[in-house]
């Protein structure tokens, strides 16, 4: 089922990116546009991983530069019966997290220094389980080839006025016309993609990451955290990249609260519901209790302030080895 919806999805948007190139250079348009589409096609494949972990300055960690964040990477994937995906942090104030990677053998988790700072131990876990539950889910190959191609299609959509609007284009079918739908519509269509691509999917990774990391309130409280941070952190590298902005668990864009056709996310109190039900079926034995492993990571603390010890990098007199220390 994965395939086939990866497989549809890379056919519309290939369809998509073809479209816009017939509105702004006709026939020729389109077959130029054919030709960069099965390149990115493959590139996206191989690559859209690198580029949006370049987009955000992520930096691999280990157990040696972040012990206790890596050791609960590998705890969890354990847990979901997952090969240790790569781990990432970026430096970004706003709490947020985000997985990618073309399969599970092939995948990375990254998470913000925000977030590290403003949550939870038990909170982070249940991020990061989400996060593998997408992992698990194969949602990331289809996550991260939708943002290359929204991404490509905004770009080229801009670029339809230099192309074709400053000069009678014949080779253009509809004219100026054609150049305002590819500037407005094609963008606003690769959106509603993503839209309903994260929205659909969300709901199903919060489920499964509660049962990853064995407590569905630990992933209910940090969505609520999250969300309200969010809000009033800006992520400057998410708003120079919106089209990635599906990829996150909650939506790193300004302004996007409402639950409705235009959200990248579902409504955040109607996912904390969901698990607060979920809540309930754990405590009634309706479903599976946490492991071992997640019971060792129950021990309630904060992330310690600068000059404590800080479990996620460094110790208080060991020298600086990133942004997360």
């Amino acid at each position: 089922m994965n395939v086939m919806r990866t497989a549809m999805l890379l056919a519309f948007m290939t369809a998509l990116f073809m479209g816009v190139g017939f509105l702004i250079g006709g026939k020729g348009g389109m077959m130029i546009a054919l030709v960069i589409a099965a390149g990115m096609n493959l590139f996206s494949y191989w690559n859209s991983d690198k580029m949006v972990l370049g987009a955000y300055h992520a930096q691999e960690v280990d157990e040696r530069t972040a012990p206790e964040f890596y050791r609960m990477i590998r705890d969890l994937s354990a847990n979901a019966g997952l090969p240790m995906p790569k781990v990432y942090i970026y430096d970004n104030p706003q709490p947020n997290a985000f997985a990618t990677g073309r399969n599970p053998e092939n995948s990375a988790v990254a998470a913000s220094t925000g977030l590290l700072q403003r949550l939870t131990h038990e909170e982070v876990a249940g991020v990061m389980a989400h996060e593998l539950a997408h992992v698990q889910n194969r949602d990331t190959l289809i996550m991260t080839i939708t943002a290359t191609f929204a991404g490509a299609i905004s770009m080229l959509g801009n670029f339809a006025f230099f192309f074709s609007g400053n000069r009678e284009n014949n080779s253009n079918p509809l004219g100026f016309i054609g150049v305002l739908v590819a500037m407005i519509v094609a963008p606003f269509a690769a959106m509603l993609v993503q839209m309903a691509i994260s929205r659909t999917r969300e709901y199903s990774a919060d489920r499964r990451g509660a049962e990853i990391c064995g407590n569905p309130m630990w992933l209910a409280s940090a969505l609520a955290k999250i969300a309200g941070a969010a809000h009033a952190i800006p992520n400057q590298d998410a708003e120079r990249n919106p089209a990635t902005a599906h990829m996150f668990i909650i939506n790193p864009l300004s302004g996007e609260r409402m639950d409705n056709l235009f959200s990248t996310h579902p409504n955040t109190d109607n996912r904390i519901a969901a698990l607060q039900q979920m809540a309930g079926e754990f405590r009634g034995g309706g479903s599976t209790r946490p492991s071992s492993a997640d019971r060792s990571q129950r021990t309630a603390r904060s992330v310690p302030n600068a000059g404590a010890n800080n479990p996620w990098g460094r110790g208080s007199d060991e020298p600086r080895k990133g942004p997360w220390s």
